[in-house]
């Protein structure tokens, strides 16, 4: 690959991120596949990359994890991750449409990105944010990423695992690193909601991880399930009133992850806020965790959502 091809000066790059999981039968699958192709398809549109047939690229990649089976892992918690990748080619300077793309999937085992349920701590400072509206923020674009690194290592200094993105003057909550933000809490008006960031605002990555737990709640039919934006004012006060159950992380690296503190950056000073954790038995969190755990490794039928190599 040339020095001057686009990709490398102008960030015309988009991926997936997805897994394959071998179950309790020893069979492997993959999790909601046909969501990251869609996903991709409209990432590639954004980026003015070519559009390209999923069903196809799907193929593809079943018969690539095919010739890797044996490096799906055996180990509980571990899988297979899959990195399909579309680059713009073209060896030019100039600020134009690529006409060359390549496209490439790469494999890789992972272990379990947690063992436990260990809680993160978050950084949230309102003067960066990670998307804006009209932007490309719902699209898993490689330049999305970059920006957000040295705020990352601002947050570790800081003691934090992650950033909590906010947006706009309202300091919508929206989301948790790289993935989509969940509040289980008790509305204002007294009912057991789980609540994330809307897709509407275009500012948000529309996760497969996300989705599922949202469809998984609502068929639960035990709390109410919102999609709306929400700001920490809301937070705060419902911190102060005692109404925050648990907030979680939700994506494909670790499915869901707790969150106990949000050190919050107020003008020149931190406010800690420090969050409720549930007991095992009643997290909303971890047993919608079970819930998606248990699909992709083969001990609950979902064939609707499992794809078999």
């Amino acid at each position: 690959m040339e020095i001057q091809v686009e990709v490398l000066h102008y960030a015309c790059e988009l991926f997936e991120g997805m897994k394959a999981y071998r179950g309790v039968d020893n069979r492997i699958r993959l999790f909601r596949p046909e969501l990251n192709m869609a996903r991709m398809r409209r990432s590639a549109v954004r980026c003015a990359l070519p559009d390209f047939d999923g069903k196809e690229l799907l193929k593809c990649i079943r018969e690539l994890v095919k010739i890797d089976q044996a490096w799906v892992p055996y180990q509980k918690g571990a899988s297979l991750y899959i990195r399909p990748t579309l680059i713009g080619t073209e060896p030019s300077l100039s600020v134009t449409l690529s006409n060359e793309a390549k496209l490439f999937v790469i494999t890789g085992p992972a272990g379990a990105y947690f063992d436990t349920f260990d809680p993160v701590s978050l950084l949230a400072d309102p003067q960066y944010v990670r998307a804006a509206k009209g932007g490309v923020g719902a699209f898993k674009l490689g330049c999305n990423y970059a920006p957000t690194m040295k705020i990352a290592g601002d947050a570790l200094k800081k003691g934090c695992k992650q950033v909590l993105w906010l947006a706009g003057p309202e300091q919508h909550i929206t989301e948790v690193g790289a993935m989509n933000v969940f509040m289980y809490w008790k509305n204002e008006e007294g009912e057991n909601e789980l609540i994330t960031a809307s897709l509407e605002t275009g500012i948000i990555l529309p996760g497969v991880t996300r989705q599922s737990i949202l469809e998984l709640a609502r068929e639960m039919g035990e709390v109410k399930v919102t999609e709306r934006d929400f700001t920490m004012d809301e937070l705060r006060k419902a911190l102060k009133e005692n109404r925050v159950y648990e907030i979680f992380g939700a994506g494909t690296a670790a499915v869901v992850i707790p969150v106990d503190m949000i050190v919050y950056q107020i003008d020149d000073h931190e406010e800690k806020l420090k969050i409720p954790l549930m007991e095992s038995t009643k997290s909303l969190m971890q047993r919608l965790f079970k819930a998606i755990t248990d699909i992709q490794y083969g001990r609950a039928s979902r064939p609707e959502w499992i794809v078999e190599i």
